[in-house]
């Protein structure tokens, strides 16, 4: 399942001249201001949005793919950033979150209506460290650690037990057995 807005556009270009005509100023305004802040990143279509640079990831069905740095996506009520990028275990949206403006901000995405509501200087400043140091954080560590994004984080469940938690691990492998593969 894609979690993205569908649309018919096969390329860059083609999503481009889709865009509504309310959200096309607005999009290609960040779109030339992403390819000059980051021009290291190579400009794509993917996942049915723009996408900026990539790296390999490994998606939920466990498939090796390459997932952009940065994306670009137009939503029906807002438009979408998405920064794929950590400073240590943090997400830079996150990160940046205080003082990027009047948005929404959601571990790697940022969602905002309008220009406005953007501080595009802050915005900018994120780029620049997403390029230098893309990644998500991974539920697969053994495979990612060469990209150094591995994240681990340790837990205690309610009886003591320590356990690293991950997206694919959540609870404690002692008390919930069944829950992990060998």
């Amino acid at each position: 399942m894609n979690m993205f807005k569908k649309v018919k556009a096969k390329n860059t270009a083609e999503y481009l001249a889709s865009l509504p005509d309310d959200q096309k100023e607005l999009i290609n305004f960040l779109h030339n201001l992403i390819q000059i802040t980051v021009p290291n990143l190579k400009t794509h279509f993917a996942n049915n949005m723009l996408g900026y640079g990539s790296f390999p990831y490994k998606n939920y069905k466990n498939e090796d793919i390459s997932w952009p740095v940065i994306a670009l996506a137009n939503q029906k009520q807002y438009i979408s950033i998405y920064v794929c990028a950590l400073d240590g275990h943090v997400y830079l949206a996150e990160k940046y979150k205080k003082e990027l403006g009047k948005v929404s901000v959601g571990r790697s995405c940022i969602r905002f209506k309008k220009l406005e509501d953007i501080n595009i200087p802050i915005l900018k400043k994120i780029l620049i460290e997403a390029a230098k140091n893309p990644g998500l954080i991974y539920a697969d560590s053994k495979k990612n650690i060469k990209n150094k994004t591995t994240t681990k984080i340790l837990k205690i469940c309610s009886r003591g037990h320590k356990f690293y938690k991950s997206s694919l691990h959540p609870t404690c492998p002692k008390c919930w057995p069944s829950k992990y593969k060998k």
